[in-house]
């Protein structure tokens, strides 16, 4: 199991350079792919996306890249524009300031008197591109099997908590039961006591058994078993089980809602509560799972 906030950096040579790669993971439903690329290399951008995309599942990733050094050829400069700038310079120095001296680095300088950029070669630079990101993906890989190793402890624990209430409200489960039997029973004595009416015996435990399965909480509790046996399973599992553990709690939820309208009893109330609890702080960490 696996996190799915982590950082990871990664380099390769390219040119005289580097090409350095950073990957920033946060939890997300779906997967969501944010790729930025010097200008220089734009071009690429698309094909770091699609990199991206196949190497990585559920979550946000933010993939940054960076030029180092000599990455890139330099660009060249451009002797015809040089020649045109220096002579306007020329003649604007004769006709401001005339015998004043003119460098010729007065011109140099000037950004828009270089040429185009020498182009990279495009394979070497999806070369880099692709070895920058498989190195930085292992070191996020790396941090985040470490975090989602601390979030599987943190949910077994929990997950342990859960089952001892279930396994207490269950031991109480047929307690319950009985004590809604002699309620109802005590409540036709008192009513029928008051009353020259008298009720067969055979329909009084028709109507027990009624309340019987009304109040009976085994199924729910046989699921939320079964469900927090499947959860167990997960948290050992190396594939993305993120959603999956989410749905199971969501069930998790739902039987221990159940388990609660169906009981009347202060004590199980009180587990009910904290078994809520507890579920509710297990969705909480379970959103970070890949």
């Amino acid at each position: 199991m696996k996190s799915m906030t982590g950082f990871g950096v990664g380099g390769a040579t390219l040119g005289d350079g580097r090409v350095s790669c950073e990957i920033r993971s946060l939890n997300h439903r779906f997967l969501d792919v944010r790729v930025r690329l010097p200008a220089e290399i734009g071009e690429h951008t698309f094909f770091t996306e699609q990199l991206a995309r196949e190497k990585l599942s559920r979550g946000r990733y933010d993939v940054a890249i960076r030029l180092e050094g000599a990455a890139l050829p330099p660009p060249r400069l451009s002797a015809d524009k040089v020649r045109a700038a220096y002579r306007t310079l020329c003649e604007l120095r004769d006709e401001l300031a005339p015998g004043t001296d003119l460098p010729l680095t007065a011109v140099i300088g000037l950004p828009e008197l270089s040429g185009a950029v020498a182009s990279p070669d495009p394979e070497a630079v999806r070369a880099a591109l692709t070895c920058s990101f498989c190195e930085a993906l292992v070191a996020l890989e790396q941090m985040r099997t470490t975090e989602g190793a601390a979030l599987a402890r943190e949910l077994s624990s929990r997950l342990a908590a859960v089952r001892a209430l279930a396994g207490a409200v269950r031991q109480r489960a047929p307690e319950l039961t009985r004590a809604a039997h002699a309620r109802l029973r005590a409540r036709v004595e008192r009513l029928l006591s008051d009353v020259s009416v008298s009720l067969e015996p055979h329909r009084l435990e028709a109507e027990l058994a009624l309340l019987g399965d009304k109040t009976d909480i085994t199924e729910e509790l046989v699921r939320l078993e079964s469900h927090a046996e499947q959860l167990a399973a997960l948290l050992d599992s190396r594939d993305p089980v993120g959603r999956r553990l989410d749905f199971l709690l969501q069930e998790m939820g739902r039987e221990v809602n159940t388990v609660g309208s169906k009981c009347q009893d202060s004590s199980v109330g009180q587990q009910v509560v904290e078994l809520k609890s507890e579920l509710e702080r297990m969705r909480e960490q379970v959103q970070n799972v890949e």
